[in-house]
Protein backbone atom coordinates (compact mmCIF):
# COMPACT_ATOMS: atom_id res chain seq x y z
CA UNK A 1 0.00 0.00 0.00
CA UNK A 2 1.42 4.08 -1.02
CA UNK A 3 -0.02 6.76 0.70
CA UNK A 4 0.84 10.24 -0.13
CA UNK A 5 -0.17 12.93 2.53
CA UNK A 6 -0.67 16.57 1.29
CA UNK A 7 -0.64 19.00 4.27
CA UNK A 8 -3.70 21.58 2.86
CA UNK A 9 -5.20 24.44 3.88
CA UNK A 10 -8.29 23.06 1.27
CA UNK A 11 -9.02 20.76 -0.79
CA UNK A 12 -11.74 19.14 -2.70
CA UNK A 13 -13.02 16.16 -5.19
CA UNK A 14 -15.10 16.88 -8.52
CA UNK A 15 -16.94 14.11 -9.97
CA UNK A 16 -19.06 15.33 -13.18
CA UNK A 17 -19.54 18.39 -11.94
CA UNK A 18 -20.49 17.97 -8.52
CA UNK A 19 -18.65 18.47 -5.63
CA UNK A 20 -18.44 14.93 -3.44
CA UNK A 21 -15.87 16.04 -0.97
CA UNK A 22 -14.36 19.19 0.62
CA UNK A 23 -12.10 20.06 3.22
CA UNK A 24 -10.69 22.68 5.23
CA UNK A 25 -7.49 22.60 6.98
CA UNK A 26 -6.30 19.29 6.96
CA UNK A 27 -4.90 16.17 4.96
CA UNK A 28 -4.95 15.11 1.14
CA UNK A 29 -4.61 11.21 1.10
CA UNK A 30 -4.27 9.34 -2.00
CA UNK A 31 -4.30 6.13 -1.48
CA UNK A 32 -3.22 2.82 -3.62
CA UNK A 33 -3.67 -0.73 -3.15
CA UNK A 34 -0.86 -3.11 -4.68
CA UNK A 35 -1.28 -6.60 -5.04
CA UNK A 36 -0.92 -8.50 -1.30
CA UNK A 37 -1.91 -5.75 0.56
CA UNK A 38 -5.11 -6.86 2.70
CA UNK A 39 -6.50 -5.55 5.70
CA UNK A 40 -3.58 -6.09 8.24
CA UNK A 41 -1.87 -3.41 5.69
CA UNK A 42 -4.34 -0.73 5.58
CA UNK A 43 -5.03 -1.01 9.13
CA UNK A 44 -1.20 -0.16 9.70
CA UNK A 45 -1.24 2.65 7.34
CA UNK A 46 -4.63 4.07 9.27
CA UNK A 47 -2.46 4.28 12.37
CA UNK A 48 0.03 5.79 10.71
CA UNK A 49 -1.46 8.18 8.58
CA UNK A 50 -3.52 9.01 11.68
CA UNK A 51 -0.74 9.64 13.92
CA UNK A 52 1.65 11.49 11.69
CA UNK A 53 3.03 14.67 13.08
CA UNK A 54 3.14 17.03 9.65
CA UNK A 55 1.59 20.39 11.99
CA UNK A 56 4.07 22.71 13.20
CA UNK A 57 4.14 23.69 16.80
CA UNK A 58 5.08 26.72 18.07
CA UNK A 59 7.60 29.26 16.68
CA UNK A 60 10.35 26.61 16.01
CA UNK A 61 7.35 25.70 13.25
CA UNK A 62 8.89 21.88 13.96
CA UNK A 63 6.31 19.26 12.64
CA UNK A 64 5.11 18.00 16.20
CA UNK A 65 0.96 18.07 15.58
CA UNK A 66 -1.29 15.19 14.44
CA UNK A 67 -4.29 16.15 12.48
CA UNK A 68 -5.75 15.25 15.11
CA UNK A 69 -4.16 18.13 17.28
CA UNK A 70 -5.11 20.93 14.75
CA UNK A 71 -8.77 19.96 14.63
CA UNK A 72 -7.83 18.72 11.09
CA UNK A 73 -9.73 16.60 8.40
CA UNK A 74 -8.80 14.41 6.22
CA UNK A 75 -9.69 14.08 2.64
CA UNK A 76 -9.38 10.97 1.08
CA UNK A 77 -8.86 9.80 -2.76
CA UNK A 78 -8.44 6.09 -4.16
CA UNK A 79 -5.31 6.79 -6.74
CA UNK A 80 -4.11 3.50 -8.12
CA UNK A 81 -1.30 5.42 -10.82
CA UNK A 82 1.24 5.44 -7.53
CA UNK A 83 1.58 1.63 -7.47
CA UNK A 84 2.71 1.89 -11.32
CA UNK A 85 5.89 0.35 -12.06
CA UNK A 86 7.85 3.15 -14.09
CA UNK A 87 10.84 1.76 -14.29
CA UNK A 88 11.09 0.40 -18.16
CA UNK A 89 10.25 2.39 -21.09
CA UNK A 90 8.18 5.09 -21.05
CA UNK A 91 4.73 3.84 -20.16
CA UNK A 92 4.14 2.65 -17.16
CA UNK A 93 2.90 -0.42 -15.68
CA UNK A 94 0.35 -1.42 -13.50
CA UNK A 95 0.74 -4.64 -13.34
CA UNK A 96 2.15 -4.25 -9.06
CA UNK A 97 -1.85 -2.60 -8.61
CA UNK A 98 -4.34 -4.62 -6.58
CA UNK A 99 -7.55 -5.66 -9.40
CA UNK A 100 -10.22 -3.22 -8.84
CA UNK A 101 -12.48 -5.48 -6.82
CA UNK A 102 -9.64 -5.78 -4.35
CA UNK A 103 -8.66 -2.55 -4.05
CA UNK A 104 -12.17 -1.02 -3.78
CA UNK A 105 -12.44 -3.15 -1.11
CA UNK A 106 -9.08 -2.22 0.88
CA UNK A 107 -10.12 1.79 0.15
CA UNK A 108 -13.39 1.50 1.90
CA UNK A 109 -12.02 -0.59 4.26
CA UNK A 110 -9.04 2.15 4.77
CA UNK A 111 -11.76 4.98 4.64
CA UNK A 112 -13.67 3.03 7.84
CA UNK A 113 -10.92 2.96 9.75
CA UNK A 114 -9.91 6.33 9.47
CA UNK A 115 -13.38 7.58 10.27
CA UNK A 116 -13.22 5.57 13.64
CA UNK A 117 -11.02 8.09 14.68
CA UNK A 118 -10.91 12.09 15.66
CA UNK A 119 -10.91 13.32 12.83
CA UNK A 120 -13.90 14.04 9.95
CA UNK A 121 -13.48 12.20 6.52
CA UNK A 122 -14.22 13.29 3.12
CA UNK A 123 -13.60 10.84 -0.06
CA UNK A 124 -13.45 10.91 -3.30
CA UNK A 125 -15.06 8.67 -5.66
CA UNK A 126 -13.47 4.82 -6.40
CA UNK A 127 -13.08 4.33 -10.03
CA UNK A 128 -14.36 7.27 -11.13
CA UNK A 129 -12.19 9.93 -13.36
CA UNK A 130 -11.83 12.84 -10.87
CA UNK A 131 -10.73 16.57 -10.69
CA UNK A 132 -8.92 17.32 -7.53
CA UNK A 133 -7.62 20.67 -6.22
CA UNK A 134 -5.90 21.66 -3.23
CA UNK A 135 -3.85 24.48 -1.74
CA UNK A 136 -0.91 22.65 -0.67
CA UNK A 137 0.19 23.89 2.88
CA UNK A 138 3.97 24.36 2.68
CA UNK A 139 4.26 22.63 0.89
CA UNK A 140 4.38 19.39 2.64
CA UNK A 141 4.17 16.14 1.20
CA UNK A 142 5.05 12.62 2.25
CA UNK A 143 5.05 9.56 0.89
CA UNK A 144 4.28 6.51 3.02
CA UNK A 145 4.64 2.59 2.08
CA UNK A 146 4.09 -0.25 4.03
CA UNK A 147 6.31 -2.45 2.59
Amino acid sequence: MKVILQRVTEAKVVVAGEVIGAIKKGVLVFVAVEKGDGETQAAAMVRKVQAFRLFPSGEKKNMDLSTADVGGEFLVVSQFTLAADCNDGNRPSFDPAAPPDVAEKLYEYFVAQLSQGPCRVATGKFRAMMEVSLVNDGPVTFILESK
